[in-house]
């Protein structure tokens, strides 16, 4: 009987264990402590029900330190283990995609296939990832057309934003139009974004369009204007500055 009660008490002993290691390891992480909260997440036993959670956290961790490889490992684990998890894959390939921007160009090249397999990939799985058609708006616009890249592809993946947040569609839109350098189309998409949104973010991609690529600084100046209103707590130092 003592045994078995030991043995009990060992079990609960670890659960507890894991249990409060995960729990440290989510308030570190929510306080950007990576090292502390990479210490925790460690201590995870591979029987705990936090196990896989803890090493997309440990994935999470080292994309934030910009440890590519290492993200790569816990990503590319989990893709393997729960091959239609949208999220995981999402994670996986934009890894891949940060690892590929330390590359030479030519190393690099070799990673857009798997690039674009994993983040289509999300968007298949999940009809409703905002973050994985971002990536794809973005990559197809800078690629190379000889690698693939496509304004055309770009706003396909822009009207299937636009179908689950409009915001969203009318700023990717915008981000298209002034890669292009089309940018009296790019005002009117990001107007259309401000309106919809109101946005910090829709303030900030309108102002940059005027300071960065029209030096329309006078727009720019009564827009800031507008901006300081809508978000007084905001510190829009970064774009005053530029008035001065």
């Amino acid at each position: 009987m003592r045994k078995q009660l030991l043995y009990l008490f060992i079990l609960i002993s670890v659960s507890v264990k894991a249990q409060t290691s995960f729990e440290k390891g989510e308030k570190f992480f929510e306080a950007e402590k990576w090292n502390s909260a990479k210490k925790e997440f460690q201590q995870v036993s591979t029987s705990s029900q936090q196990f896989v959670k803890s090493q997309e956290y440990l994935g999470d961790i080292a994309a934030h330190q910009k440890e590519w490889d290492d993200a790569l490992d816990f990503y590319e684990a989990l893709v393997e283990r729960y091959p239609d998890n949208a999220n995981y894959n999402f994670k996986y390939g934009g890894a891949l995609g940060m690892k590929a921007l330390t590359l030479s160009k030519m190393q690099a090249a070799f990673y857009i296939s798997d690039i674009k397999h994993y983040l289509k990939r999300a968007a298949i799985l999940d009809s409703t990832h905002i973050e994985a058609r971002w990536a794809l708006v973005e990559l197809y616009m800078k690629l190379p057309g000889i690698l693939g890249g496509s304004a055309e592809t770009s706003y396909k993946y822009a009207n299937q934003l636009q179908e689950i947040s409009s915001v969203d569609g009318w700023l990717a839109k915008g981000f298209i139009a002034k890669e292009e350098e089309k940018f009296e189309l790019a005002e009117t998409y990001y107007k259309n974004a401000l309106k919809v949104g109101g946005s910090v973010t829709c303030y900030e991609k309108l102002l940059e369009l005027y300071l960065n690529r029209t030096n329309e600084h006078h727009k720019a100046k009564d827009l800031l204007e507008e901006a300081k209103k809508a978000h007084p707590n905001t510190n829009w130092s970064s774009f005053i500055s530029k008035f001065s």
